[in-house]
Order: C-alpha cells, then sequence, then structure tokens
C-alpha cells in the first residue's frame, strides 16, 4: 500500500472541501466532505496509476507558519 499527503482548503465561494496532492499531475479533487474528500482522491489516484506509478513533479515537505508584522 502506498501513501500520498493531500494538501485541503476549503472554497470560501462554495464551502466544498478541494483536496491535491503535491506534484502528482491531475491528482486533485473537491467534495462536501473530508471523508468524501478521501474517497475521490483515492478514486483519482487509483485511476492515474492505472498508467503506471507516476514520476513525481516535486515532494510534499510540509507546512510553515509565516508572521507578519
Amino acid at each position: 500500500m502506498k501513501s500520498y499527503t493531500a494538501v485541503i482548503e476549503r472554497c470560501p465561494d462554495t464551502g466544498l472541501y478541494v483536496g491535491f496532492i503535491p506534484g502528482f499531475p491531475g491528482a486533485h479533487s473537491q467534495a462536501e466532505s473530508l471523508d468524501e474528500l478521501n474517497q475521490n482522491l483515492q478514486e483519482v489516484v487509483e485511476m492515474l496509476l492505472e498508467d503506471g506509478e507516476p514520476k513525481l513533479e516535486s515532494e510534499f515537505i510540509g507546512t510553515q507558519k509565516v508572521n507578519v508584522a
């Protein structure tokens, strides 16, 4: 089993959760709940992996808090 890290945001206009996997072309989706988003992303990744293991364009490292005065 392979794991990927998804970045998740909430759209202020629609209220939908939007998720994508950094560096994985085409690996993105949206949903009304986090559980639904996770399922959607799983399905997208499974579909993309049918064409073979992708060469990731970047690697997710983490998040960083930026303070501005």
